[in-house]
Protein backbone atom coordinates (compact mmCIF):
# COMPACT_ATOMS: atom_id res chain seq x y z
CA UNK A 1 0.00 0.00 0.00
CA UNK A 2 2.80 2.52 0.99
CA UNK A 3 4.38 1.31 -2.40
CA UNK A 4 1.40 2.69 -4.22
CA UNK A 5 1.10 5.80 -2.80
CA UNK A 6 4.76 6.42 -3.21
CA UNK A 7 4.61 5.74 -7.43
CA UNK A 8 1.34 7.82 -7.52
CA UNK A 9 2.85 10.67 -6.02
CA UNK A 10 5.67 10.44 -8.26
CA UNK A 11 3.35 10.80 -11.15
CA UNK A 12 1.64 13.86 -10.01
CA UNK A 13 4.90 15.70 -9.54
CA UNK A 14 5.65 14.62 -12.73
CA UNK A 15 2.69 15.79 -14.28
CA UNK A 16 2.92 19.47 -12.51
CA UNK A 17 6.63 19.76 -13.79
CA UNK A 18 5.38 19.22 -16.84
CA UNK A 19 3.20 22.08 -16.83
CA UNK A 20 5.05 24.28 -15.20
CA UNK A 21 7.24 24.17 -18.21
CA UNK A 22 4.64 24.74 -20.79
CA UNK A 23 3.62 27.93 -18.41
CA UNK A 24 7.17 28.85 -18.23
CA UNK A 25 7.19 28.14 -22.40
CA UNK A 26 4.25 30.05 -23.10
CA UNK A 27 5.16 33.15 -21.04
CA UNK A 28 8.58 33.38 -23.04
CA UNK A 29 7.28 34.04 -26.48
CA UNK A 30 6.83 37.51 -28.02
CA UNK A 31 3.81 38.82 -29.55
CA UNK A 32 3.49 39.00 -33.28
CA UNK A 33 5.95 42.48 -34.17
CA UNK A 34 4.00 45.10 -35.88
CA UNK A 35 5.88 47.64 -38.57
CA UNK A 36 6.32 51.13 -37.91
CA UNK A 37 5.35 54.22 -40.48
CA UNK A 38 6.09 52.96 -43.64
CA UNK A 39 8.28 49.84 -42.51
CA UNK A 40 6.60 46.20 -43.10
CA UNK A 41 7.78 43.35 -41.46
CA UNK A 42 9.47 40.68 -44.48
CA UNK A 43 7.02 37.85 -46.17
CA UNK A 44 9.67 35.14 -43.76
CA UNK A 45 8.35 36.96 -40.81
CA UNK A 46 5.25 37.08 -41.53
CA UNK A 47 4.98 33.23 -42.03
CA UNK A 48 5.76 32.52 -38.37
CA UNK A 49 3.66 31.05 -35.90
CA UNK A 50 5.49 31.57 -32.59
CA UNK A 51 8.32 34.16 -31.26
CA UNK A 52 10.25 32.65 -29.27
CA UNK A 53 12.84 34.56 -26.11
CA UNK A 54 15.70 35.66 -28.26
CA UNK A 55 14.29 35.15 -31.57
CA UNK A 56 14.76 37.86 -34.01
CA UNK A 57 12.88 38.58 -37.36
CA UNK A 58 13.60 41.27 -40.20
CA UNK A 59 11.60 44.08 -40.68
CA UNK A 60 12.02 46.50 -44.37
CA UNK A 61 10.61 49.77 -46.19
CA UNK A 62 7.36 50.03 -47.11
CA UNK A 63 6.01 50.05 -50.90
CA UNK A 64 6.84 53.71 -52.48
CA UNK A 65 9.99 53.86 -49.98
CA UNK A 66 13.62 52.83 -49.60
CA UNK A 67 15.92 52.55 -47.04
CA UNK A 68 17.99 55.33 -45.82
CA UNK A 69 20.01 53.73 -42.79
CA UNK A 70 19.34 50.92 -40.51
CA UNK A 71 19.18 46.93 -40.53
CA UNK A 72 15.65 46.63 -39.83
CA UNK A 73 16.43 43.67 -37.51
CA UNK A 74 14.36 42.98 -34.20
CA UNK A 75 15.21 40.77 -31.30
CA UNK A 76 12.70 39.35 -28.89
CA UNK A 77 13.62 40.00 -24.89
CA UNK A 78 12.03 39.23 -22.18
CA UNK A 79 8.42 38.71 -24.34
CA UNK A 80 9.16 42.42 -25.89
CA UNK A 81 10.74 42.97 -29.29
CA UNK A 82 13.53 45.45 -29.38
CA UNK A 83 13.16 48.96 -30.56
CA UNK A 84 14.21 48.83 -34.79
CA UNK A 85 16.77 51.04 -36.03
CA UNK A 86 15.53 51.28 -40.11
CA UNK A 87 14.77 54.80 -41.57
CA UNK A 88 12.78 54.40 -44.59
CA UNK A 89 12.27 57.87 -46.82
CA UNK A 90 9.90 58.22 -49.65
CA UNK A 91 11.32 57.42 -53.78
CA UNK A 92 12.29 59.49 -55.89
CA UNK A 93 10.93 58.76 -59.76
CA UNK A 94 13.39 61.68 -60.99
CA UNK A 95 12.26 63.67 -64.38
CA UNK A 96 10.18 61.24 -66.65
CA UNK A 97 12.28 60.16 -70.02
CA UNK A 98 12.21 62.86 -72.45
CA UNK A 99 9.72 62.53 -75.59
CA UNK A 100 8.85 64.61 -78.82
CA UNK A 101 7.08 67.75 -78.40
CA UNK A 102 6.41 67.61 -74.59
CA UNK A 103 7.63 69.00 -71.36
CA UNK A 104 6.25 68.76 -67.86
CA UNK A 105 5.09 71.04 -64.90
CA UNK A 106 7.30 69.19 -62.04
CA UNK A 107 6.32 72.11 -59.05
CA UNK A 108 4.17 69.18 -57.32
CA UNK A 109 7.74 67.69 -57.04
CA UNK A 110 9.10 63.99 -58.15
CA UNK A 111 8.74 62.03 -54.77
CA UNK A 112 6.53 58.70 -54.27
CA UNK A 113 3.39 59.77 -54.93
CA UNK A 114 3.90 62.99 -56.31
CA UNK A 115 1.63 64.15 -59.84
CA UNK A 116 2.81 66.29 -62.96
CA UNK A 117 1.38 67.49 -65.63
CA UNK A 118 2.01 67.02 -69.56
CA UNK A 119 2.83 70.05 -71.71
CA UNK A 120 2.36 69.81 -75.59
CA UNK A 121 4.18 72.62 -77.72
CA UNK A 122 2.36 74.38 -79.65
CA UNK A 123 0.86 73.05 -82.59
CA UNK A 124 0.53 69.81 -80.42
CA UNK A 125 -2.20 68.05 -78.30
CA UNK A 126 -2.13 65.88 -75.70
CA UNK A 127 -2.86 61.81 -76.77
CA UNK A 128 -4.18 59.93 -73.16
CA UNK A 129 -3.64 60.97 -70.04
CA UNK A 130 -2.72 64.41 -69.24
CA UNK A 131 -0.69 63.50 -65.91
CA UNK A 132 1.70 61.03 -64.72
CA UNK A 133 2.25 60.03 -61.19
CA UNK A 134 5.25 58.91 -59.55
CA UNK A 135 5.29 55.15 -58.03
CA UNK A 136 7.22 52.28 -56.63
CA UNK A 137 8.06 51.41 -60.36
CA UNK A 138 8.50 54.86 -61.79
CA UNK A 139 6.54 56.74 -63.41
CA UNK A 140 3.03 55.59 -64.77
CA UNK A 141 0.46 57.26 -67.15
CA UNK A 142 0.56 56.61 -71.05
CA UNK A 143 0.70 60.00 -72.63
CA UNK A 144 1.87 61.46 -75.93
CA UNK A 145 2.20 64.46 -77.61
CA UNK A 146 0.36 64.30 -81.64
CA UNK A 147 0.50 67.40 -84.22
CA UNK A 148 -2.83 68.90 -84.35
CA UNK A 149 -4.60 68.26 -87.84
CA UNK A 150 -7.15 70.24 -89.61
CA UNK A 151 -9.85 69.06 -91.71
CA UNK A 152 -9.13 68.64 -95.74
CA UNK A 153 -9.68 71.99 -97.22
CA UNK A 154 -13.33 72.18 -99.06
CA UNK A 155 -13.70 72.87 -103.09
CA UNK A 156 -14.62 75.87 -104.61
CA UNK A 157 -16.80 76.46 -107.75
CA UNK A 158 -14.58 77.55 -110.47
CA UNK A 159 -11.60 76.78 -108.67
CA UNK A 160 -9.16 74.46 -107.18
CA UNK A 161 -6.52 74.36 -104.37
CA UNK A 162 -2.91 73.00 -103.69
CA UNK A 163 -3.68 70.11 -101.28
CA UNK A 164 -3.71 66.76 -102.87
CA UNK A 165 -2.83 64.28 -100.16
CA UNK A 166 -5.11 61.99 -99.13
CA UNK A 167 -4.36 62.73 -95.14
CA UNK A 168 -5.28 65.59 -93.27
CA UNK A 169 -3.31 68.96 -93.02
CA UNK A 170 -1.29 69.24 -90.14
CA UNK A 171 -0.38 72.40 -88.20
CA UNK A 172 1.45 75.39 -90.08
CA UNK A 173 0.04 73.60 -93.21
CA UNK A 174 -0.27 76.18 -96.13
CA UNK A 175 -3.30 75.42 -98.96
CA UNK A 176 -3.16 77.98 -102.13
CA UNK A 177 -6.42 78.60 -104.13
CA UNK A 178 -6.56 79.60 -107.96
CA UNK A 179 -9.56 80.06 -109.92
CA UNK A 180 -10.28 78.92 -113.68
CA UNK A 181 -9.88 81.26 -116.58
CA UNK A 182 -12.48 83.96 -116.73
CA UNK A 183 -12.83 84.07 -113.01
CA UNK A 184 -11.46 86.54 -110.42
CA UNK A 185 -11.03 85.40 -106.64
CA UNK A 186 -12.70 87.06 -103.84
CA UNK A 187 -11.12 86.58 -100.30
CA UNK A 188 -7.83 85.01 -99.08
CA UNK A 189 -5.58 82.89 -101.70
CA UNK A 190 -3.75 81.22 -99.18
CA UNK A 191 -5.17 79.31 -95.94
CA UNK A 192 -3.26 78.35 -92.82
CA UNK A 193 -4.01 75.14 -90.05
CA UNK A 194 -3.75 76.70 -86.82
CA UNK A 195 -2.86 75.14 -83.41
CA UNK A 196 -6.55 75.24 -82.87
CA UNK A 197 -7.08 72.54 -85.54
CA UNK A 198 -8.94 75.62 -87.28
CA UNK A 199 -7.83 77.70 -90.85
CA UNK A 200 -7.05 80.99 -90.30
CA UNK A 201 -9.54 81.99 -92.55
CA UNK A 202 -12.60 80.84 -94.62
CA UNK A 203 -11.65 79.23 -98.21
CA UNK A 204 -12.07 82.26 -101.05
CA UNK A 205 -14.42 82.44 -103.83
CA UNK A 206 -14.45 82.55 -107.62
CA UNK A 207 -16.62 84.49 -108.66
CA UNK A 208 -17.00 85.97 -112.83
CA UNK A 209 -15.78 88.67 -114.52
CA UNK A 210 -18.36 91.65 -114.78
CA UNK A 211 -19.06 93.50 -118.05
CA UNK A 212 -17.74 96.82 -116.06
CA UNK A 213 -14.38 94.97 -115.40
CA UNK A 214 -13.66 95.11 -119.31
CA UNK A 215 -11.12 97.32 -120.87
CA UNK A 216 -11.92 98.37 -124.56
CA UNK A 217 -8.64 99.93 -126.54
CA UNK A 218 -9.06 102.07 -128.71
CA UNK A 219 -7.00 102.84 -131.42
CA UNK A 220 -7.13 106.05 -133.57
CA UNK A 221 -5.18 106.53 -137.07
CA UNK A 222 -4.67 109.96 -137.78
CA UNK A 223 -5.31 111.73 -140.80
CA UNK A 224 -3.94 115.16 -141.68
CA UNK A 225 -6.37 117.47 -143.01
CA UNK A 226 -5.70 118.94 -146.65
CA UNK A 227 -6.36 122.32 -147.30
CA UNK A 228 -7.81 123.48 -150.49
CA UNK A 229 -8.76 127.09 -152.37
CA UNK A 230 -11.78 127.28 -153.81
CA UNK A 231 -11.94 131.05 -155.52
CA UNK A 232 -11.86 133.74 -152.54
CA UNK A 233 -13.02 131.18 -150.12
CA UNK A 234 -10.46 129.26 -148.01
CA UNK A 235 -11.98 125.46 -147.54
CA UNK A 236 -10.55 123.19 -144.90
CA UNK A 237 -11.41 119.36 -145.33
CA UNK A 238 -10.67 116.99 -142.23
CA UNK A 239 -10.38 113.26 -142.31
CA UNK A 240 -11.76 110.85 -140.42
CA UNK A 241 -10.61 109.31 -137.99
CA UNK A 242 -10.61 105.43 -137.61
CA UNK A 243 -10.85 103.54 -134.67
CA UNK A 244 -10.72 99.60 -133.40
CA UNK A 245 -11.89 98.72 -130.38
CA UNK A 246 -10.57 95.75 -128.92
CA UNK A 247 -10.74 93.95 -125.48
CA UNK A 248 -7.22 93.03 -123.23
CA UNK A 249 -7.78 90.42 -120.63
CA UNK A 250 -4.77 89.57 -118.07
CA UNK A 251 -3.83 86.15 -117.41
CA UNK A 252 -5.53 86.00 -114.40
CA UNK A 253 -8.86 86.25 -116.59
CA UNK A 254 -9.44 90.25 -115.17
CA UNK A 255 -10.78 92.39 -118.17
CA UNK A 256 -9.54 96.32 -118.39
CA UNK A 257 -11.37 98.70 -120.37
CA UNK A 258 -10.18 101.77 -121.38
CA UNK A 259 -12.68 104.03 -123.65
CA UNK A 260 -11.52 107.50 -124.46
CA UNK A 261 -14.47 109.87 -125.82
CA UNK A 262 -13.44 111.57 -129.23
CA UNK A 263 -15.62 113.58 -131.55
CA UNK A 264 -15.83 112.49 -134.95
CA UNK A 265 -15.36 114.77 -138.02
CA UNK A 266 -17.97 113.87 -140.61
CA UNK A 267 -16.28 112.60 -143.46
CA UNK A 268 -15.69 115.21 -146.64
CA UNK A 269 -16.94 118.13 -144.47
CA UNK A 270 -15.84 121.53 -145.23
CA UNK A 271 -15.16 124.65 -143.33
CA UNK A 272 -15.88 127.54 -146.01
CA UNK A 273 -15.50 131.12 -144.95
CA UNK A 274 -15.98 134.04 -147.06
CA UNK A 275 -15.29 137.78 -146.42
CA UNK A 276 -19.01 138.39 -146.53
CA UNK A 277 -19.28 136.52 -143.75
CA UNK A 278 -17.17 138.99 -141.09
CA UNK A 279 -19.87 140.73 -140.26
CA UNK A 280 -22.35 138.01 -139.99
CA UNK A 281 -23.56 136.09 -137.26
CA UNK A 282 -22.05 132.78 -138.92
CA UNK A 283 -18.30 134.23 -137.74
CA UNK A 284 -19.41 134.13 -133.88
CA UNK A 285 -20.53 130.63 -134.30
CA UNK A 286 -16.98 129.76 -136.45
CA UNK A 287 -15.16 131.84 -133.11
CA UNK A 288 -16.46 129.83 -130.98
CA UNK A 289 -16.09 125.97 -133.32
CA UNK A 290 -12.60 127.48 -133.16
CA UNK A 291 -12.41 127.75 -129.71
CA UNK A 292 -13.83 124.27 -129.16
CA UNK A 293 -11.20 123.03 -130.99
CA UNK A 294 -8.43 124.90 -129.19
CA UNK A 295 -10.47 123.11 -125.95
CA UNK A 296 -10.06 119.99 -127.34
CA UNK A 297 -6.73 120.38 -128.33
CA UNK A 298 -5.59 120.74 -124.93
CA UNK A 299 -6.91 117.82 -124.17
CA UNK A 300 -5.32 115.02 -122.30
CA UNK A 301 -6.88 112.25 -124.53
CA UNK A 302 -7.06 114.00 -127.77
CA UNK A 303 -3.07 114.81 -126.92
CA UNK A 304 -2.43 110.71 -127.21
CA UNK A 305 -5.16 110.81 -130.15
CA UNK A 306 -3.38 112.76 -131.97
CA UNK A 307 0.92 113.49 -131.38
CA UNK A 308 2.10 114.71 -134.15
CA UNK A 309 -0.45 118.28 -133.78
CA UNK A 310 -3.37 119.40 -135.62
CA UNK A 311 -2.78 121.91 -138.67
CA UNK A 312 -5.97 124.28 -138.78
CA UNK A 313 -6.39 126.79 -141.92
CA UNK A 314 -8.49 129.80 -140.86
CA UNK A 315 -10.76 131.78 -143.05
CA UNK A 316 -8.01 134.28 -143.32
CA UNK A 317 -5.93 131.90 -145.53
CA UNK A 318 -3.24 131.86 -141.99
CA UNK A 319 -1.85 128.84 -140.97
CA UNK A 320 -2.13 127.83 -136.99
CA UNK A 321 -0.48 124.88 -135.75
CA UNK A 322 -1.45 123.53 -132.43
CA UNK A 323 1.09 121.74 -131.28
CA UNK A 324 -0.15 119.20 -128.43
Amino acid sequence: MEVFLKTCGLKRVRTLLVLSLLVLKAAAECPKPEGGENIVLTDDALLKNHYEENSEVTLECGNGYETESGSGVITCIDEKWSEPDLICRKKDCGAPKPQPSMTFDMSGGTLFGALIRVICDKGYQVSGSSFKQCYASGWVGRTQCEVVTCDKPGEVTNGRNSWDSEEDPEYEAVIQYTCDPGFSLTGNATIRCTETGLYDSEPPECQGVKADDKTTTVTVTHRPTTPTQDGGKMITTVAPLKATEHQDTDDAGSLTTTTPTVPPAPQGSRDIMTAEEKTTPTAVKSTTALQGIRRLTRSRNVQKLFPFGILMITRFGLITDFCL
